[in-house]
C-alpha cells in the first residue's frame, strides 16, 4: 500500500475514533413512568429530562447554586412580592415555536391551578398572579415574600412547557433544551439528539442514550463490557473497589440530597401512635444498614435535612439503636407481643437490600412485615397515591425539601399544626440567621414526633469511562445534566 493510500486509511480510522465519541450511553437503574416532570414525583424523569430537554426560569449548577436559566435576569420588588423576569431572546422550543412569555404564563398557572397534578404543587402555591408584560418580559406577584422563590423556579417541577406540545409531554416531550428527544424503546432506553437550533452553547455530544438496567448484576455486566459509558448512582456499592482498581473507569463519590427513610403511614394503625413510631426508629440499625445495603457509604440522620446543609444539626441521638427500650415502649402503647404490617419496596438497591435488613431488625422486637417488592409505577399507586402502606424505604432526592412535613395530604399524612405555621413563616422569612433558627427548629420537631424512621444520606456513587468528562460528582438535584459533557482523546 503506497503512502497516500496509507494516509488515507489513517485519516479514516481517526475520523471513525472521533465520530464515535460524540454519543454516551448513560445507565440508570429506573425507567421515568412518563416524561412530564411537571405532573409526577419519580425522579427518573428528572435524571433523562432536566436541562437536557426542559429548562425552567432559573437552574441548578453542580454545585447546588441557582442560576440564571430562560430568565437571563430578574428584579425584585422592594417588598419582595414582585419577581420580574427578563427572558432570553432568541430561544425556541424544539418543536420550532418560539419561547415567550405566554408560555412562562402557561407553566406556572398550569402548575398551581386548582386541578394540577404537579407533585410539587407546594412550590407554586405563594404566586398570586402570572403576568406577560410583553413577549419577553414576565410579571410574578407573590402574596408575601418568599426568600426562597428563586430556588423553587430551578427544580425540576418548574421546568417552562408550551400549550402548543402539552398534549403528547408524557410521551413526546418538547422543551427548549440542548437536546432533543428521540425516541422511548419502553424496557429499554430513552435517546436524546442535540439539538441544533439551541440558544445556548451548544453541547460537545451529538446524541444520548440513556439505558435502563434495574438488575445490579446486570449492571456490573454492562459496565464491564464498556456497553453504557457511564453508570449514574451505580446501584452495586460492592463493585466500586473494582472499578476503583480498574484503569478503564473512575469512580465518582459525591453528596446528594437524598434523605433515605423508612416511611411510617402516620394514620394507618397503630403507626398514629407516637410511640409505636419511636419504638419503630429505635429498631433500626442505621449503621447496619449503611453497611450491609450500601456497603459503607451514606451518612447516617435523624431528621429529613441533608448534612452537608450549614443548618444541619445532628438528631441522630433522638432515636439511638435501643431493641429493649422499643419493645418496652411497644408494650406501653398495647403491643407487649408486637403486629404485623405492610413494607412496601420499591426497586431501587438501598430499599430493597435495607428492607431485608429493617424487617429483620423489626422481627426483634415482635413486628413482623409482609413484604412486597414493587416496580415504580406501583409504588407511585399504592404508596404515594393511594397510601396504602404502613411502612415503605425511599429516598427523597429534591433539595431542600423538608416542607413536605407541613402538607398533611403528603403520602406519609403527618399532620401537625405547629410544623405547618412554621414552614409558612420560613416562606417569607428572608434574614438568614432567622431562617437558619427555623430550619433547625423544623428539624428537631419531626425528629421528636418520629414522623419516619430517619436512616441515612444517600450518598452518590457513579462509574465512568475514564475518558468522559463533565458528568456531576454531586447531585444538587435529580439530574444527569450532559450539557457540560465531552469526551478526552
Amino acid at each position: 500500500m503506497n503512502k497516500i493510500a496509507m494516509a488515507g486509511v489513517a485519516l479514516l480510522m481517526t475520523s471513525t475514533a472521533l465520530a464515535a465519541n460524540t454519543s454516551v450511553t448513560v445507565g440508570l437503574q429506573l425507567e421515568p413512568p412518563h416524561l412530564d416532570p411537571t405532573s409526577a414525583a419519580a425522579g427518573a424523569i428528572d435524571q433523562v429530562l432536566y436541562s437536557n430537554v426542559f429548562e425552567g426560569l432559573t437552574r441548578f449548577g453542580s454545585d447546588g447554586s441557582v442560576n440564571a436559566g430562560l430568565a437571563e435576569s430578574w428584579d425584585i420588588s422592594e417588598d419582595g412580592k414582585t419577581y420580574t423576569f427578563k427572558l432570553r431572546s432568541g430561544v425556541k422550543f424544539h418543536d420550532g415555536t418560539d419561547f415567550e412569555a405566554s408560555d412562562v404564563v402557561f407553566s406556572l398557572d398550569r402548575a398551581r391551578a386548582e386541578d394540577s397534578s404537579n407533585a410539587q404543587k407546594a412550590l407554586f402555591a405563594g404566586i398570586e398572579n402570572v403576568e406577560a408584560v410583553d413577549d419577553l418580559t414576565v410579571k410574578v406577584t407573590l402574596a408575601a415574600p418568599q426568600g426562597n422563590f428563586l430556588f423553587n423556579m430551578a427544580w425540576g417541577d418548574a421546568v417552562i412547557v408550551a400549550p402548543e406540545s402539552i398534549e403528547g409531554i408524557k410521551s413526546a416531550p418538547v422543551g427548549t433544551g440542548a437536546f432533543t428527544f428521540a425516541e422511548w424503546k419502553q424496557g429499554d432506553s430513552i435517546t436524546l439528539s442535540r439539538n441544533e437550533a439551541y440558544w445556548g452553547a451548544a453541547p460537545a455530544l451529538e446524541s444520548a442514550t440513556f439505558k435502563f438496567i434495574s438488575e445490579p448484576t446486570a449492571a456490573f455486566a454492562a459496565m464491564m463490557a464498556e456497553d453504557v459509558d457511564v453508570f449514574y448512582s451505580y446501584p452495586a456499592p460492592e463493585n466500586l473497589v473494582q472499578f476503583e482498581a480498574d484503569p478503564r473507569f473512575t469512580v465518582l463519590s459525591g453528596n446528594t440530597e437524598g434523605e433515605t427513610i423508612l416511611a411510617i403511614n402516620n394514620k394507618a394503625e397503630p403507626f398514629g401512635d407516637v410511640r409505636v413510631r419511636k419504638a419503630v426508629s429505635m429498631a433500626i440499625d442505621r449503621q447496619a444498614i449503611i453497611d450491609g445495603a450500601m456497603f459503607g457509604y451514606g451518612t447516617p440522620i435523624g431528621s429529613h435535612f441533608a448534612p452537608h446543609n450549614p443548618d444541619y444539626i445532628d438528631l441522630t441521638g433522638n432515636a439511638p439503636f435501643d431493641p429493649a427500650a422499643a419493645k418496652a415502649l411497644l408494650a406501653e402503647a398495647g403491643y407487649p407481643d408486637g403486629f404485623t404490617t405492610t413494607l412496601k419496596l420499591p426497586p431501587p438497591s438501598y430499599a430493597r437490600r435495607g428492607g431485608e435488613i429493617i424487617a429483620a431488625q423489626l422481627r426483634e422486637i415482635g413486628i413482623e412485615t409482609e413484604i412486597s417488592n414493587l416496580e415504580w409505577a406501583q409504588w407511585l399507586e399504592q404508596a404515594f397515591r393511594g397510601y396504602d402502606y404502613g411502612l415503605t424505604i425511599v429516598s427523597h432526592t429534591e433539595p431542600m425539601d423538608i416542607g413536605i412535613y407541613a402538607r398533611p395530604e403528603y403520602y406519609f399524612q403527618y399532620d401537625n399544626a405547629e410544623f405547618q405555621a412554621l414552614i409558612g413563616q420560613l416562606g417569607v422569612e428572608s434574614d438568614p440567621a432567622k431562617r437558619s433558627e427555623m430550619l433547625k427548629t423544623a428539624q428537631t420537631i419531626i425528629s421528636e414526633d418520629y414522623v419516619n424512621g430517619y436512616l441515612f444520606q444517600l450518598a452518590l456513587t457513579s462509574v465512568a469511562n475514564a475518558k468522559l468528562n463533565g458528568i456531576w460528582a454531586d447531585a444538587p438535584t435529580q439530574a444527569v445534566d450532559l450539557t457540560g459533557v465531552s469526551w478526552s482523546e
